[in-house]
């Protein structure tokens, strides 16, 4: 790995700096949820907030309501919050199950009023279900966390969207595919007897966020995860994750009829294996009565799946969900497939699926990633997304950062997301969004076993706003940074402007540097660590970075409209416009079209002229957002600021060598000399293309 060759500071002599008083050293275990006392300047502002807590309903996720309030409001308030069978006194927290103003929320909804209990002043949550009354609790507590008033209080909120979880790609030997935090999760050897204490507060920080299910294991699934020796270790994470309104799923490996069940076929249609699917989901239901269901990745990479037997997709998808229908489970079919047949990778999905529309049973949903390629730094929507009216639709994202920059690399993605599901697929109206054509969100997780669960402070606001967007896709990206950074950093206004700052303007920084101008796919292949953009000698096309820019002496690109793919024309005819005459039309203008080089763009500047200058930009970004970060020194414990500017530094040289062996690539093709006041690559290019990374993180090895 690249690694900087300056020296830091060490925390010792930043603490010396120091001229505020920031909190205790911390290791970022407590993610958002830190609950440290409220300052004595605004304490006075929540005196009365929480006197006594008052629970009417009697269950485990009510149960864990409490605990949670009885935990944040002690540790924020700094008193000792009193259990009390029913209201006495003005102050009180009442968690009330199915109240008259309760009747008309969404499912998992809530309401939180301020109004009179029996003559006293009180907080009031409400909902119609546990899991409403659990989601209330922690946005009361969001509320005092970011120093929110609690006063006239009527706050009225619901999930967007029914299904909201978390992928994990942990394998049952612990190791995490694509994962930059540590090993898995699951200590698989020591369950079901033990429940790890981090179980608890993984469900806890998903609840926190509205997060309601999670897969288990890899889309690369092992068919043993199915044994009943596993089933039983699944079952003790269902037990412990059931209070916090988590359900769990797995990976099923389409071909476990064969390795487990001994049967000389998978095939979707054969008797003796819808027979044995339903065995096996009577089995799992039995253990695990709310289990969620199965996500299955099938005939992508290497995987079983249906097309072994030249059945379709749908076929495979139904059958497993006519195992699962009777116990109310589903089926997340992925939608991720490519072939080395295929003209262009970015239209095989449709090409595949688009045919499929109506063919799927109704607990079929199929999950399609945010992008056509495979989660880059920039991609267009995915032009599934608004083609298939007749098919429950799960957008997925990738959480953990494959494609930018690991755990080292600062880059927030609430902007990411948050431009995808706003996306307009077809003329503007009221359900025109992608949002709006999708029923669920899934994203791969970032967490680990590291002590800080994603690898780096700032990965933790990934998971944050991924729960936040899943819960309601209209919120603010900026808004929800704010959050995050009020409640995890602190909330003095000279930290959170700042901090909110770097994150909003950090992916796009990551763009510059790495995939400026809808490039793509650039990366080192096969580990997906650092630029790559001259390979172009392995067996298959799409595996090959120069498949994606198609440099030449001519110029640069992929053509994806009349003289290419034609894959635009996979989108409505509004969208596409607004992809190749639209205000971000630069931003996409690699993705679609191959353009001469000296093409002029309304920036001025030539094609090759524009490209240099954002890859340099990118450096400069990084270079800004380390010394805004430096300049916080006094507000941040200094364990904490240590760490990130150790990663900043990282990212800052890693930034340079993508900038300088890109453009070092692309020069000795384009024969263009810099643009004047651009400085030129430190090496040449022979010396990054003779760079080797056999141990990077996130791959088996």
């Amino acid at each position: 790995m690249f690694e900087s060759g300056k020296s830091l500071k060490t925390a010792a002599a930043a603490a010396l700096m120091l001229v505020a008083a920031p909190a205790s050293a911390e290791d970022g275990y407590r993610l958002w949820l830190r609950y440290n006392p409220i300052e004595a300047p605004q304490r006075a502002r929540y005196a009365n907030a929480a006197t006594e807590l008052v629970v009417d309903p009697r269950g485990s996720t009510s149960d864990a309501a409490a605990s949670e309030l009885r935990r944040g409001l002690s540790g924020l308030l700094a008193t000792t919050i009193i259990s009390h069978p029913h209201v006495d006194r003005d102050g009180a927290i009442v968690l009330a199950l199915r109240s008259s103003i309760a009747r008309d929320l969404r499912p998992e909804g809530f309401v939180i009023r301020t109004t009179r209990v029996r003559g006293h002043r009180v907080t009031l949550i409400t909902a119609n279900s546990e899991r409403g009354l659990l989601y209330g609790a922690f946005a009361l507590l969001r509320r005092i966390q970011t120093r929110q008033s609690l006063s006239g209080l009527d706050v009225r909120d619901g999930p967007a969207l029914p299904i909201r979880m978390l992928d994990h790609w942990d394998n049952p030997d612990g190791f995490v595919e694509r994962g930059y935090a540590g090993r898995s999760l699951w200590d698989w050897p020591s369950l079901p007897a033990r429940i790890d204490r981090r179980y608890v507060d993984y469900a806890r920080a998903n609840a926190s966020v509205g997060i309601n299910g999670t897969v288990l294991n890899n889309v690369n699934a092992k068919a043993e995860m199915l044994t009943p020796a596993y089933l039983s270790k699944v079952k003790a994470l269902a037990d412990t994750f059931r209070p916090w309104g988590i359900r769990v799923y797995l990976s099923a490996r389409f071909s476990a009829p064969i390795e487990l069940g001994h049967l000389n076929t998978a095939d979707p249609l054969d008797p003796s294996v819808r027979a044995w699917w339903r065995a096996k989901a009577d089995e799992i239901y039995q253990l695990i009565p709310d289990f969620g269901g199965f996500l299955v990745k099938a005939n992508s990479e290497g995987q079983p799946g249906p097309q072994d037997y030249h059945r379709t997709h749908a076929d495979g998808a139904n059958m497993l969900a006519a195992a699962l229908r009777p116990h109310g489970g589903i089926v997340l079919w992925r939608a991720f497939v490519y072939s080395s047949a295929g003209e262009d990778r970015a239209r095989q999905a449709y090409d595949e699926f688009k045919p499929l529309d109506g063919k799927f049973a109704s607990n079929v949903i199929l999950q399609v990633k945010n992008g056509p390629i495979d989660f880059q730094p920039r991609e267009p929507f995915h032009p599934l997304f608004g083609a298939m009216p007749a098919t429950r639709m799960a957008m997925e994202v990738q959480i953990t950062k494959e494609y930018l920059g690991f755990n080292t690399h600062l880059a927030y993605l609430g902007t990411m997301w948050a431009e995808v599901l706003r996306s307009r697929t077809r003329r503007p109206r009221a359900s025109s969004r992608v949002a709006d054509t999708i029923g669920a969100l899934a994203g791969v997780a970032n967490t680990g076993s590291d002590r800080n669960w994603s690898g780096s402070q700032f990965d933790q606001a990934n998971w944050y706003s991924f729960g936040r967007l899943a819960w309601s896709p209209s919120l603010s990206s900026r808004a929800i940074a704010e959050e995050w950074v009020r409640m995890t950093w602190g909330n003095d206004p000279r930290l959170v402007a700042p901090v909110v700052g770097i994150m909003m303007g950090s992916r796009q920084a990551v763009v510059d540097y790495m995939t400026p101008l809808g490039l793509a796919h650039l990366m080192g292949t096969g580990h997906h660590y650092g630029p790559a953009p001259w390979v172009n000698d392995l067996d298959r096309p799409e595996w090959n970075p120069a498949y994606y820019h198609r440099a030449d002496s001519g110029g640069i690109g992929f053509e994806r409209i009349l003289k290419g793919s034609d894959a635009i024309f996979q989108y409505a005819p509004e969208a596409a416009l607004e992809f190749v005459g639209g205000k971000h039309a630069d931003d996409y203008l690699l993705w679609f079209q191959h353009v001469p080089w000296d093409q002029r763009l309304d920036t001025g500047r030539t094609v090759w002229e524009e490209l240099v200058i954002r890859y340099s930009r990118g450096v400069h970004e990084v270079a800004a957002m380390q010394r805004q970060w430096d300049a916080l020194r006094p507000f941040i414990d200094a364990d904490r600021h240590a760490e990130v500017a150790r990663f900043l530094a990282i990212q800052h040289d890693e930034a340079k060598w993508w900038r300088d062996a890109c453009i070092a690539y692309f020069q000795s093709v384009s024969k263009r000399q810099l643009p004047a006041g651009i400085a030129p690559p430190a090496h040449p290019l022979s010396y990054y293309q003779a760079l080797r990374f056999p141990n990077a993180p996130g791959q088996p090895h």
